[in-house]
């Protein structure tokens, strides 16, 4: 009690404001008394708590989904703090077994660099790359330094019948499924860098609770502060089930066009607008608060406000220009049904053309079978007039307008 009295007000006001951005959309706070602690600690000192985010780079292109740990991140920096974002270029040669049946295909490291340099380019759309508040780090730096003997010492922390607590471990063992030792040594390491770079926080995917949670161990057994862990929730997807994914093909790109963005939100199921305003847009605390209370007594229509979410979105990726212009574009294609004017012009060879070979010419699909696929779904119109046969030899003439499903669309010139 003595300690309330002792509070000061303005310090105390600057813990609520923070705590309420810092704990905004979270899954769980490990334990957010902690946090509370650490922050007003903070204040008080003027020292910046350092907030860990461990990313393996495995894959080069970014979604939607990547970001809402991204987006954690980007609020402790708005409140004054420093982030740590790791690179595993060590533990992305192993890969992470977390929701796993089998192994990981192990990369080399000139792989993970590579993937690497694409991450920090997308993710710095999200982040502030003012060096006071951001330290890219490398876990080689530490873990390829250990010996065998560090190495052991490190795995006498952990037992066998913990590890196997891990769902994903225990559906593989008790499904006789292999497992390498290699996988087993992965959390380890990941507690490991928490130890190495003395964090304040740690932030991860619910799917991450075990491996976050192994830092704050490890750090407490080597006699440090013990990291408060934030984990945050999976993005559903576009589909409304699955966890946002490029291989469930319910995603939305980061570096997707302006328009494939907005229209792409503009198809996601009601029940997901507040949570997507919440993760992944930077729309403030209490217009968050006030969309959802519109959505729950529908004095907010679901389309207005899948509007302004697609304007959000591009807006952070694209610009406040180009998130008006793909508002436009949405309601000339899709609310007014008809051809915007501004198509993009593609100049192609006089003569016949086989329709699946030319749509990935055209790249308005990525291969032959995905153009086929969409052909034989009435995914494809020609002036208008849907198009059902792959077999189509396709006479080109100038003028002519191509869509490939709802968002894309291309006139041809003949030269």
């Amino acid at each position: 009690m003595a300690e309330e009295v002792k509070r000061d007000p303005a310090v105390e006001a600057e813990v609520a404001r923070q705590m309420e951005v810092l704990t905004r959309g979270a899954a769980e706070v490990i334990p957010v008394e902690d946090l509370e602690k650490k922050v007003r600690k903070s204040i008080k000192t003027g020292k910046q708590l350092t907030v860990k985010l461990g990313i393996d780079p495995t894959g080069a292109d970014l979604t939607l989904g990547h970001t809402v740990v991204l987006q954690k991140l980007r609020h402790f920096q708005d409140m004054g703090h420093k982030v740590q974002l790791l690179i595993g270029d060590f533990t992305g040669m192993i890969g992470d077994p977390t929701d796993r049946t089998e192994a990981r295909k192990q990369l080399t490291r000139e792989e993970v660099l590579e993937n690497a340099a694409t991450f920090k380019e997308q993710a710095f759309k999200v982040l502030d790359t003012d060096p006071a508040k951001i330290e890219v780090m490398y876990n080689s730096d530490w873990l390829s330094k250990l010996n065998f003997a560090d190495v052991l010492e490190l795995a006498s922390k952990m037992t066998v019948a913990r590890m196997l607590e891990r769902d994903d471990f225990k559906k593989r063992y008790e499904g006789k499924m292999p497992i390498s030792l290699h996988e087993f040594m992965y959390p380890l390491m990941q507690g490991y860098d928490s130890v190495a770079m003395k964090c304040d926080v740690e932030i991860g995917g619910t799917d991450q609770t075990f491996n976050v949670l192994m830092g704050r161990m490890l750090q407490e057994k080597d006699g440090q502060e013990p990291q408060v862990v934030i984990t945050m929730p999976l993005l559903v997807g576009l589909d409304g089930v699955k966890k946002m994914g490029k291989s469930a093909g319910n995603y939305i790109g980061v570096t997707e066009g302006a328009n494939e963005q907005y229209g792409k939100t503009m198809s996601i199921p009601d029940h997901l607008i507040a949570s997507y305003f919440e993760l992944v847009t930077d729309v403030p605390v209490v217009e968050v608060k006030a969309i959802k209370q519109g959505l729950e007594d529908k004095s907010l229509h679901p389309r207005d406000a899948k509007m302004a979410l697609g304007r959000a979105i591009v807006t952070k990726y694209h610009g406040e220009e180009a998130a008006q212009e793909a508002e436009n574009y949405f309601k000339t294609v899709f609310q007014n049904r008809e051809i915007p004017e501004d198509l993009p012009e593609y100049e192609v060879e006089p003569g016949t053309k086989w329709i699946v070979a030319l749509l990935t010419e055209l790249k308005l699909a990525p291969s032959n079978g995905e153009a086929r696929r969409l052909i034989q779904q009435g995914g494809l119109k020609i002036n208008s007039e849907k198009i059902e046969d792959p077999q189509l030899q396709l006479d080109v003439e100038d003028g002519m307008i191509l869509q490939a499903g709802k968002r894309k669309f291309a006139k041809l010139i003949v030269k």
